[in-house]
């Protein structure tokens, strides 16, 4: 049995990839975090383990937050937005394609309507898995979510450019073979630049997800759109955005006596008013 509110998040996060037109996917890091999101008028959110990591006082690598606790949270979101949510799943928490399958299982339970799947070891000597093994993985999150009774979004990630491979044609190869066994949404993040991204886009088929805050400076929504990009997910960068201005503020506090860095604070109202308005949409 379905839940309606699942059935119907799933259903509007797939007409979202399937266009036409960008949009983009911001990530919370707890439930105040997504209900403002929420009420800002996003049409869709995604966990983020970097985030949810930071805001544990965990550093985000793999092995550090289970697949418990992920899905944990993840449910906290779900609970937090009538929107749909996806969740950074990392690489599925376990080396096995049936572990990806199971991770794919228990988020859609979870009530989410994807998620992403990185090729990530989280053994420094070897970071990222052989290319081979890597799509098996994929094969095997792609045939659960295929099991399941409402559609879901697995996005397939290459991550050699976050792990110091920064080896185009290896990334690209990755892509095409998770298209080639049904990945819904394909994701390299760490490309260097627009070209490369334009080249991804023009050598796959699926909708293409690209990362905001890991390089790309200066790149707007607009030239994405243009190179082919359905989807602009922003990773830890709000956390990171938010953790920067406390962070400044403090250090203003501490070195220099300055409490000038707390103006540019939210204001009560403005946040009880997002946050009544991020309800009233959860309500229907």
């Amino acid at each position: 049995m379905v839940a309606a509110d699942d059935e119907s998040r799933a259903a509007a996060f797939a007409a979202l990839h399937a266009g036409p037109g960008i949009f983009v996917l911001p990530n919370p890091w707890d439930i105040g975090s997504a209900k403002l999101l929420t009420a800002l008028g996003f049409p869709a959110l995604a966990t983020t383990s970097a985030g949810y990591a930071f805001s544990r006082g965990k550093q985000d690598k793999v092995g550090e937050t289970g697949r418990e606790e992920a899905l944990a949270h993840a449910r906290e979101i779900v609970g937090a937005t009538h929107l749909p949510v996806s969740a950074d799943l990392e690489n599925g928490f376990g080396d096995r394609p049936e572990d990806v399958a199971e991770t794919v299982r228990r988020a859609a339970e979870a009530g989410l309507s994807g998620c992403t799947i990185e090729d990530t070891t989280g053994d420094p000597a070897r970071p990222i898995y052989e290319r081979s093994h890597a799509i098996e993985r994929i094969a095997a999150g792609v045939e659960a979510a295929k099991s399941l009774p409402r559609p879901f979004q697995l996005t397939a990630r290459a991550e050699n450019y976050l792990h110091g491979r920064p080896d185009f044609d290896d990334t690209l190869a990755r892509l095409q073979g998770y298209e080639a066994v049904g990945a819904p949404v394909l994701y390299a993040p760490g490309l260097p630049d627009l070209a490369a991204i334009s080249r991804v886009c023009e050598a796959v088929s699926r909708p293409v997800n690209v990362v905001a805050g890991i390089g790309l400076q200066g790149v707007t929504l607009a030239e994405l759109e243009a190179a082919g990009v359905r989807r602009v997910s922003l990773g830890s960068a709000l956390a990171r955005t938010a953790l920067g201005a406390m962070l400044s503020a403090a250090r203003g506090i501490l070195v220099r006596g300055s409490f000038d860095g707390l103006s540019g604070a939210a204001s009560f109202a403005g946040i009880k008013a997002l946050l009544s308005e991020a309800d009233s949409l959860a309500g229907g």
